[in-house]
Protein backbone atom coordinates (compact mmCIF):
# COMPACT_ATOMS: atom_id res chain seq x y z
CA UNK A 1 0.00 0.00 0.00
CA UNK A 2 1.17 3.52 -0.83
CA UNK A 3 2.56 5.19 2.37
CA UNK A 4 0.47 8.33 1.69
CA UNK A 5 -2.68 6.22 1.78
CA UNK A 6 -1.67 4.79 5.15
CA UNK A 7 -1.47 8.29 6.62
CA UNK A 8 -4.90 9.19 5.23
CA UNK A 9 -6.33 5.89 6.42
CA UNK A 10 -4.93 6.29 9.95
CA UNK A 11 -5.78 10.00 10.21
CA UNK A 12 -9.03 10.31 8.33
CA UNK A 13 -9.64 13.89 9.51
CA UNK A 14 -6.24 15.20 8.41
CA UNK A 15 -7.73 17.42 5.69
CA UNK A 16 -10.11 19.04 8.18
CA UNK A 17 -7.25 19.69 10.60
CA UNK A 18 -5.25 21.36 7.82
CA UNK A 19 -8.34 23.35 6.81
CA UNK A 20 -8.70 24.78 10.33
CA UNK A 21 -5.31 26.55 10.20
CA UNK A 22 -5.66 30.05 8.67
CA UNK A 23 -2.25 30.43 6.96
CA UNK A 24 -0.58 27.20 5.95
CA UNK A 25 1.02 25.28 3.13
CA UNK A 26 -1.71 22.82 2.24
CA UNK A 27 -1.21 19.73 0.11
CA UNK A 28 -2.82 21.81 -2.66
CA UNK A 29 -0.01 24.37 -2.38
CA UNK A 30 2.53 21.57 -2.76
CA UNK A 31 0.69 20.01 -5.71
CA UNK A 32 0.39 23.43 -7.39
CA UNK A 33 4.04 24.30 -6.97
CA UNK A 34 5.10 20.92 -8.33
CA UNK A 35 2.58 20.90 -11.19
CA UNK A 36 0.91 17.69 -10.05
CA UNK A 37 -2.36 18.17 -11.95
CA UNK A 38 -4.01 14.88 -10.95
CA UNK A 39 -3.40 15.33 -7.23
CA UNK A 40 -4.29 19.04 -7.27
CA UNK A 41 -7.53 18.32 -9.13
CA UNK A 42 -8.50 15.64 -6.62
CA UNK A 43 -7.73 17.96 -3.71
CA UNK A 44 -9.83 20.71 -5.29
CA UNK A 45 -12.72 18.26 -5.50
CA UNK A 46 -12.28 17.10 -1.90
CA UNK A 47 -11.43 20.41 -0.24
CA UNK A 48 -12.07 23.44 -2.48
CA UNK A 49 -11.45 25.64 0.57
CA UNK A 50 -7.73 24.81 0.26
CA UNK A 51 -7.61 27.02 -2.85
CA UNK A 52 -8.34 30.05 -0.64
CA UNK A 53 -5.70 29.21 1.97
CA UNK A 54 -2.68 31.46 1.88
CA UNK A 55 0.89 30.93 2.86
CA UNK A 56 2.70 33.73 1.09
CA UNK A 57 0.58 33.03 -1.98
CA UNK A 58 -2.45 30.96 -2.83
CA UNK A 59 -2.24 27.72 -4.81
CA UNK A 60 -3.48 29.46 -7.99
CA UNK A 61 -0.59 31.92 -7.86
CA UNK A 62 1.89 29.08 -7.38
CA UNK A 63 0.48 27.28 -10.43
CA UNK A 64 0.76 30.52 -12.45
CA UNK A 65 4.37 31.01 -11.36
CA UNK A 66 5.22 27.46 -12.42
CA UNK A 67 3.56 27.93 -15.83
CA UNK A 68 1.00 25.22 -15.11
CA UNK A 69 -1.69 26.53 -17.48
CA UNK A 70 -3.86 23.42 -17.36
CA UNK A 71 -3.83 23.48 -13.55
CA UNK A 72 -4.71 27.20 -13.50
CA UNK A 73 -7.68 26.58 -15.81
CA UNK A 74 -8.76 23.66 -13.64
CA UNK A 75 -8.74 25.88 -10.54
CA UNK A 76 -10.76 28.57 -12.30
CA UNK A 77 -13.38 26.05 -13.43
CA UNK A 78 -13.96 25.12 -9.79
CA UNK A 79 -13.87 28.70 -8.46
CA UNK A 80 -13.59 31.65 -10.89
CA UNK A 81 -13.34 34.09 -7.95
CA UNK A 82 -9.86 32.80 -7.12
CA UNK A 83 -8.49 35.46 -9.47
CA UNK A 84 -9.61 38.08 -6.93
CA UNK A 85 -8.28 36.37 -3.80
CA UNK A 86 -6.98 38.94 -1.33
CA UNK A 87 -3.66 38.31 0.38
CA UNK A 88 -2.67 38.90 3.97
CA UNK A 89 -2.42 42.66 3.57
CA UNK A 90 -5.64 42.92 1.52
CA UNK A 91 -3.64 42.94 -1.70
CA UNK A 92 -5.23 41.17 -4.64
CA UNK A 93 -2.67 38.53 -5.53
CA UNK A 94 -3.62 37.82 -9.14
Amino acid sequence: MDPRMIVIHEKSYILEIIDSVPFINTPLHVASASGNLAFATELMNLKPSFARKLNTYGPLHLAIEEGETQLVLSFLKVDPDLVRLRGRECIILY
